[in-house]
């Protein structure tokens, strides 16, 4: 077979590859059993596809500092919830209840966010397949 051919075929092969989605589960990566509320301050947010991440630092009773990572919907989803890309600057104080991941990292999947001013917004992680926890969807603004 002449080499412009197989350039050709390996070419036509790269272009109609269908892209993998790195997109997951709820199940896959987080345990429904392990319920999590982290109090702790903001240092950054992630406004990325297919998911967004609020890196917050979380001070336990005996004075130590977790650095966790929590798991959002997407940005679009958030923006459509009252969320926008000044809601969460870094030094603010937030409560976030969601679940751990399953490897007991530092790592969850938010289910609500509370402001210090008492205000909610949800993460979105029901529509992932997390566990429906009976709140009206209302409540979830």
């Amino acid at each position: 077979m002449p080499i412009h051919l197989i350039a050709l075929c390996a070419a036509l092969g790269v272009l109609t590859t269908t892209p993998v989605s790195a997109h997951h589960a709820f199940a896959a990566e987080f345990d429904a059993s392990k319920p999590i509320k982290l109090k702790g301050t903001v240092t950054k947010m992630e406004w990325i596809n297919p998911h967004t991440w609020i890196h917050i630092d979380v001070k336990r009773p005996n004075g130590t500092i977790e650095r966790w990572a929590i798991e959002g919907g997407p940005p679009n989803a958030l923006f459509r919830r009252g969320f926008n890309r000044n809601s969460l600057p870094t030094g603010i104080e937030i409560v976030v209840e969601g679940f751990q991941a399953k490897d007991g990292s530092r790592k969850g999947n938010g289910r609500d966010v509370t402001f210090a001013d008492g205000r909610r917004l949800f993460l979105g992680s029901s529509g992932t397949g997390a566990p429906v926890d009976g709140r009206d969807p209302a409540d979830r603004r």
